[in-house]
């Protein structure tokens, strides 16, 4: 491999002292791991540099053309399916696939063979991507954060970061792996195949479940008030706040940033789950929670609920008071006796023709608990 004069290709500009002496020790390390002057250069472009060794060490070995040679699938559905997860375009002779993607190849082939449609795939492909997207980052972010010291050079950034990805990356596997298979096991305890599905030879998507918003008051005025870190902080305590209330029958589906959505078959326990996440930001400090919650019927699909019950939970949260519960009628009905139920009023609601009538929930007061207790 020809020698790269690192100063004459402009890689030390701006560099000084001891930092550039660890440049040019890292940039030499670089050339003799065979990487090119063109991937060094944009990488000291974009302030990656220090990054570059494990960015190496985590793929780029094949092209789809030759995992197709290796597997048997076709270079054109690999490449759509990296589009689908949600990384950058690639050509069939670009070297962007490691050696975990050899495997995930003959797996896709083995779910063809078993019957999986193209579509089927490729709908799996883009949730797998969504979630694994935001792992990677949380991943990241947390690595940097617990192993970034005050004074790193780019060298020491290079060393450690790349030892402990090549000591830590594969302990990953077994969390995702037992993560995976115990919300597989939760699916199945809640799916049902009975006589209608056996004779339509498929899952019923469509059911009768309630659904939950509830977002935090005021968080787009805060954005001009804090740190973008400070935002991302009340955002997680949220999260995690919403994932310990959610208990079965009661499911967290997904945040939204400044937004929780939750579901359950048991319409009760989500009004119990949704009064619990207002008291719990408030002893947390948080702005206020607005929550709403309506019942019918959801079509699931890729892990999320889509159908008009999912609309309009959205759209009664939009005109709760900060710190209630606003409910639909039908949730009212459901739950007649397990709270205190106030009218609140009919709404005219987006895209509903009809003003809705909507119910406030709270809980009972002790003597109304104690009646209800004797029932």
């Amino acid at each position: 491999m020809p020698k790269i004069d690192f100063e004459t290709a402009g890689l030390l500009d701006g560099v000084e002292g001891s930092d550039r002496d660890a440049r040019r020790e890292l940039l030499q390390r670089l050339v003799d791991d065979g990487a090119s002057l063109e991937e060094i250069s944009k990488a000291v472009a974009e302030d990656r540099l220090a990054l570059l060794p494990l960015e190496r060490r985590l793929g780029g070995r094949f092209t789809a053309q030759e995992i197709e040679t290796q597997t048997g699938l076709p270079a054109p559905l690999l490449l759509r399916m990296r589009r689908l997860v949600g990384l950058p375009e690639a050509g069939p002779n670009d070297r962007v696939f490691g050696e975990d993607e050899v495997a995930q190849a003959r797996s896709v082939k083995l779910f063809l063979e078993a019957g999986f449609t193209i579509d089927v795939l490729s709908e799996l492909t883009r949730v797998v991507g969504e979630a694994t997207s935001r792992i990677a980052a949380s991943v990241t972010a947390a690595f940097g954060n617990t192993f970034l010291q005050p004074g790193d050079n780019e060298l020491d950034v290079a060393e450690r970061f790349d030892a402990l990805a090549e000591q830590l990356t594969p302990a990953l596997e077994p969390v995702l792996i037992g993560t995976f298979n115990a919300h597989l096991r939760e699916s199945i305890h809640r799916g049902m195949i009975g006589a209608l599905e056996r004779q339509n030879g498929r899952i019923q998507e469509a059911v009768e479940i309630s659904v939950c918003f509830a977002d935090l008051v005021g968080f787009t005025r805060l954005g001009g008030e804090l740190e973008v870190q400070e935002l991302g902080s009340v955002a997680g305590r949220l999260a995690g706040l919403a994932g310990d209330r959610a208990i079965p029958p009661v499911r967290l589906i997904k945040t939204l940033g400044d937004a929780v959505m939750l579901v359950s078959p048991n319409p009760a326990a989500l009004v119990e789950a949704a009064l619990q996440l207002n008291a719990d930001a408030e002893a947390a400090e948080l702005p206020s929670l607005r929550s709403g919650i309506a019942l019918g019927e959801s079509v699931q699909r890729s892990g999320d609920y889509y159908g008009p019950s999912v609309n309009l939970a959205s759209r009664v949260t939009g005109v709760a008071r900060p710190g209630s519960v606003l409910c639909t009628e039908q949730v009212r009905d459901a739950a007649p006796d397990a709270f205190e139920w106030t009218r609140a009023g009919h709404f005219r609601l987006k895209g509903i023709p009809e003003p809705v009538p909507l119910f406030r929930a709270r809980q009972l007061d002790a003597t109304s608990k104690r009646r209800e207790d004797r029932r």
